[in-house]
């Protein structure tokens, strides 16, 4: 089976917003507000290092985190006990994206901020082949874990994961990175860092260091 990061994606239509770039920007991690979600205006954002969150109930907000979370691929920290849990999954690629987003965008969890607008709008960048799903199915078929992001060029930008097993989405990020070793990608962007991500080798990069890996990632 082709592997959906083989596949080249179409590129959609170019967006007719002029966004703002991160490295004219002042301090604070918001840049604007406004635009819409159609894809060519999310691949504008990722591909200039802004990425889309909502800004209060209607609108959108474009955001540029100082310092950046990125994992460093060779530095990902697979502990002994996660190792032990990584034959205890099934994982695929984009088999099951949309339910991969809406368990990411259950209510109930914390900070919770994906509404049905960013998952039809992920769903579409889905079905273009830039956006893709990482799942973890445990033994009884039931998908218990995973993440989602958007791919172009080298770059993977995380957008959010879930697990409902122990170690389900770490097992999915290990996926993913031996994923993207496999296919030449090299720039995995977490957007902010937190201690968990920490405890995964996640790191926290300047701005302007983070735009200039971005340049390269999507040349």
């Amino acid at each position: 089976m082709v592997h959906p990061f083989a596949i080249p994606p179409r590129e959609p239509p170019a967006s007719p917003w002029s966004l703002p770039h991160p490295a004219e920007a002042g301090p604070g991690d918001l840049m604007a507000v406004g635009g819409d979600l159609e894809p060519g205006t999310l691949l504008a954002a990722y591909r200039s290092g802004l990425f889309p969150m909502p800004y209060g109930r209607r609108r959108v907000g474009w955001w540029s985190p100082d310092p950046r979370g990125v994992l460093p691929l060779d530095d990902l920290v697979v502990s002994r006990s996660l190792r032990r849990s990584l034959a205890r999954f099934e994982v695929r690629f984009d088999t099951r994206f949309t339910d991969v987003m809406l368990a990411c965008a259950d209510p109930h969890r914390p900070h919770g901020w994906i509404t049905p607008a960013f998952v039809q709008a992920y769903r579409q960048l889905h079905e273009l082949g830039f956006a893709h799903s990482v799942e973890c199915f445990d033994d009884r078929g039931d998908l218990v874990g995973g993440l989602y992001g958007v791919r172009t060029g080298a770059l993977f930008a995380g957008e959010s994961m879930f697990h409902r097993a122990t170690d389900a989405s770490k097992v999915a990020l290990v996926h993913l990175v031996e994923a993207m070793r496999d296919h030449g990608m090299w720039l995995l962007d977490t957007q902010w860092s937190t201690p968990h991500l920490a405890s995964l080798g996640v790191i926290e990069i300047p701005r302007r260091h983070y735009l200039a890996l971005v340049t390269a990632a999507v040349a």
